[in-house]
């Protein structure tokens, strides 16, 4: 009885060992593929380029013949643009904020009304890490999408396109 018991106990012991090794592409397995992101979208300008200091409603649009990503205004005039090649860091952010309509019921007068504090939404943005061999600076600027499905698609689609290292949620230029 004791040898079965020894066996047995040495028997689950390699196959626990054996369940737990790592699978190869276990990486590419934990991120799954994003559709690929439309040529262009609407985005809100948030702040951070140099000289560009007003938030703005917008459309972002992917030009790939010069590689680079393109910032349009709302009068459908160019503002200004990132080259592909002078991005560090493509990152997604989430911030819950309460919404405009819980901050208007949380200021009525009247009984209960704080409770609107508790109406949030959540926000999400494109983070760019960039530096700019103009001004010899570097910079972080983003803009605020609409979606997480969208945001996800953004940052896959110039992540490769800037041939950036994956890291998570993230894409990141490598060190040399």
């Amino acid at each position: 009885m004791k040898n079965f018991l020894l066996i047995m106990t040495l028997f689950l012991a390699v196959t626990a060992g054996y369940a737990q090794r790592p699978i190869e592409g276990e990486d590419e397995k934990a991120t799954p593929r994003a559709p690929a992101a439309p040529v262009s979208f609407k985005a809100r300008y948030e702040g951070g380029m140099l000289g560009f200091s007003n938030r703005e409603k917008g459309t972002l649009k992917f030009d790939d013949e010069n590689k680079r990503l393109v910032f349009f205004g709302k009068d459908g005039k160019e503002k200004f643009s990132l080259a592909y090649d002078v991005m560090n860091t493509i990152s997604p952010q989430s911030r819950s904020v309460t919404s405009t309509t819980g901050q208007v019921v949380r200021h009525l007068p009247l009984p209960g009304a704080v409770l609107g504090g508790f109406i949030r939404e959540k926000r999400r943005y494109l983070v760019l890490q960039y530096t700019d061999n103009e001004a010899a600076i570097g910079g972080t600027t983003s803009f605020r999408l609409d979606n997480k499905e969208l945001l996800d698609s953004v940052i896959q689609t110039l992540g490769e396109k800037a041939q950036m290292s994956r890291r998570g949620d993230a894409f990141y230029r490598p060190r040399n």
